[in-house]
């Protein structure tokens, strides 16, 4: 029995050791060096993608359109190709985008390689853009500010499930008593209205589920650093595994009002043999 059992393991460990070694490695060159990174297998719509788009070169001559110091730097807008200085960048793409592959255990931590997308409002599924691609520089918080950011993303879930609510036949009592006070010009009514429902807003949260930091994800945050806001909202589909000195001379470029690095830094990607 014992020997099964080790024969058993060894298959385990064998299968997760090709698997780790079947991942797919992608090199991004820049003017400033190359960025290595891994795709993950787990998130599979994401990576043919991005294989699929990076073996027909269309991410070649693109720019790294849009960075932020300490957040992260994005780029995969095929408008950037033969883009005017001063240009307002981040709405192109091949016409297409991807169901989103939310993956618990992959997080925004620092290096990580993440899909864009429309907002809320416009893409309720969270669906991918399909090529707009961003990797995070982050900083490291603190557990107290993980806390702050937890009561701040519950606060946003539940006036998310308000509105949600209020298209339902049940609650829509709700919705006509905020046009209500909407039009009594009343300049609180907004905040009294958020008080009132709050105990309903609370219910509701406590049944879809409140959002709260594991402790992996709290040790990650705490020493390598990331972009927590982001976990759960963006699909995660890959890490930087050499070359984050890299993203830290983009991530602090000079850039315009609308965070295109003022020089433009282009990019060019192949798949590593």
């Amino acid at each position: 029995m014992r020997r099964y059992l080790f024969f058993l393991i060894l298959i385990v460990v064998y299968g997760f050791l090709i698997a780790q070694k079947n991942e797919t490695i992608v090199v991004i060159k820049t003017k400033y060096g190359n960025i290595k990174l891994k795709l993950y297998n787990q998130t599979p719509k994401h990576r043919d993608n991005f294989i699929k788009l990076v073996k027909e070169k269309y991410y070649d001559s693109l720019l790294f359109h849009r960075v932020i110091n300490g957040f992260m730097i994005q780029g995969g807008d095929p408008d950037s190709k033969h883009a005017q200085p001063g240009q307002n960048l981040g709405n192109g793409g091949p016409g297409y985008t991807i169901p989103a592959e939310f993956v618990p255990t992959l997080y925004h931590k620092r290096g990580a390689l993440a899909a864009a997308r429309q907002g809320d409002m416009v893409n309720p599924t969270k669906a991918s853009s399909g090529s707009q691609f961003y990797i995070v520089q982050g900083k490291v918080f603190t557990n107290d500010e993980l806390n702050y950011l937890e009561q701040q993303i519950n606060q946003n879930k539940k006036q998310q499930i308000l509105g949600q609510l209020m298209n339902t036949p049940e609650y829509a009592w709700l919705k006509t008593k905020l046009d209500s006070m909407v039009k009594s010009g009343n300049p609180n009514a907004i905040n009294e209205f958020l008080k009132e429902t709050n105990p309903i807003a609370e219910k509701e949260l406590d049944k879809a589920g409140r959002f709260k930091f594991n402790e992996e994800q709290r040790k990650i945050y705490t020493t390598i650093g990331g972009s927590p806001h982001l976990d759960g909202a963006y699909t995660v589909f890959g890490e930087v595994i050499e070359g984050m000195e890299v993203v830290d001379t983009i991530a602090k470029l000079p850039t315009d009002k609308n965070n295109r690095p003022i020089e433009d830094i282009r990019m060019a990607i192949y798949i590593e043999k």
